[in-house]
C-alpha cells in the first residue's frame, strides 16, 4: 500500500485530536470531581446515579417528616405534662377541701382556684403548634373547645393525624384529644367548684377524689401510648440515617472520580501527547521550500 504525506499528516492530526479529547475528559473530572459530566459518556453510571440520588432524596424527605413528627409529639407530651400537673393540684385541693375543718371562706377560695385550673386545662386543650391545634384530631384548623363554655363545647375530633416516616409506614403523631380533654372533665370540675360553694359534705367532696383520679389515669395512659410511639420514631430515625449513609456511599462510589487516579492518568496523557507531537514533527517530510533556503 502506498503511504502518502497526506495520510501521515491526517493520522497525526487524528491522534492529536484523540489525545486532546482524553486530556479534556481528565480535566473535567478534576474540575467537577465526577466520573462523567454528560449521560452520553457512560449511560450505566448516569442511570445508577439517578436511582441512588432518588433514594437519598426519599430518605431526606422522610427525615424532614420525622422532624415534623418530633415537633408534634414533643409539644403534645409537654402539654400533657402540664395537664398532669394541673390535675395533681386539683387532687391536692380536693383532699384539703374535703376536710370539715375548712371554713366557708376557705372553700370559696378553693372553688375559685378550681375554676382557674379548669380554664387552664381548657387552654392546654386548645394548644396550637405551627398554627395547628394538636388536640383536635385531623381538624387542626379549629379549636376543640370554647374557653367561655368548656362544659358544653367539643368533643374534639378523633381522626388520627398520620405522617409517613418510611416507605409504606405511617405514624400517628397526635393523641386522641377526647380521651384526655372532654366535657366530663370540665363538668366534673365545675360540679366540684359548685359543691364547694354550696357547702357540700365531707363525703360529697371526697367522692370527687376517685373521679379526678380517673381523669389523671386517662392522661397517664395517653402519655404512655405517646411515649411508645416516640420510641418507635427514634428507631425509625436511626434506620433512616443508616440508609442515607449507605445510599450516599453507593452514589459516591458510582459517580465520584478517583482524584489520585485521574491526576496520574492526566500526567501520563500529557507525556504521551508531548511525545506524539515530537514524533509528528519528525514524520512530516520537509517541503521543497526547505531545500531552497
Amino acid at each position: 500500500m502506498r503511504v502518502t504525506q497526506s495520510m501521515l499528516s491526517n493520522n497525526m492530526m487524528r491522534n492529536l485530536s484523540d489525545s486532546y479529547r482524553n486530556m479534556g475528559i481528565y480535566q473535567d473530572q478534576l474540575a467537577t470531581g465526577k466520573k462523567i459530566s454528560r449521560p452520553s459518556q457512560d449511560p450505566v453510571v448516569a442511570m445508577k446515579g439517578m436511582n441512588y440520588r432518588s433514594q437519598v432524596e426519599e430518605v431526606e424527605q422522610f427525615q424532614r417528616n420525622i422532624g415534623e413528627v418530633h415537633n408534634w409529639m414533643d409539644n403534645t407530651d409537654s402539654s400533657l405534662d402540664k395537664a398532669t400537673q394541673a390535675m395533681q393540684r386539683i387532687r391536692e385541693l380536693t383532699v384539703q377541701a374535703s376536710n370539715d375543718t375548712y371554713e366557708e371562706g376557705q372553700r370559696t377560695a378553693v372553688a375559685k382556684e378550681i375554676r382557674q385550673l379548669k380554664e387552664h386545662l381548657g387552654t392546654i386543650a386548645n394548644t396550637k403548634v405551627n398554627d395547628k391545634y394538636i388536640f383536635n384530631g385531623a381538624n387542626t384548623l379549629e379549636a376543640p373547645f370554647d374557653i367561655s363554655d368548656l362544659e358544653n363545647s367539643g368533643p374534639p375530633s378523633s381522626d388520627p393525624v398520620l405522617i409517613e416516616v418510611s416507605a409504606g409506614v405511617k405514624i400517628q403523631t397526635n393523641v386522641t384529644g377526647g380521651n384526655v380533654f372532654n366535657q366530663d372533665l370540665f363538668q366534673d370540675l365545675e360540679n366540684f367548684a359548685s359543691a364547694l360553694e354550696g357547702n357540700g359534705t365531707e363525703e360529697e367532696l371526697g367522692s370527687f377524689l376517685d373521679t379526678f383520679d380517673g381523669h389523671i389515669n386517662n392522661i397517664v395512659n395517653e402519655r404512655a401510648d405517646l411515649g411508645a410511639r416516640m420510641n418507635r420514631v427514634e428507631l425509625i430515625e436511626d434506620r433512616l440515617e443508616t440508609q442515607k449513609i449507605s445510599a450516599t456511599k453507593m452514589m459516591s462510589d458510582n459517580e465520584d472520580a478517583d482524584i489520585e487516579k485521574v491526576i496520574t492518568n492526566l500526567k501520563t496523557q500529557e507525556s504521551i501527547h508531548r511525545a506524539a507531537m515530537g514524533v509528528g514533527a519528525r514524520i512530516i517530510q520537509p517541503t521543497l521550500m526547505d531545500f531552497l533556503r
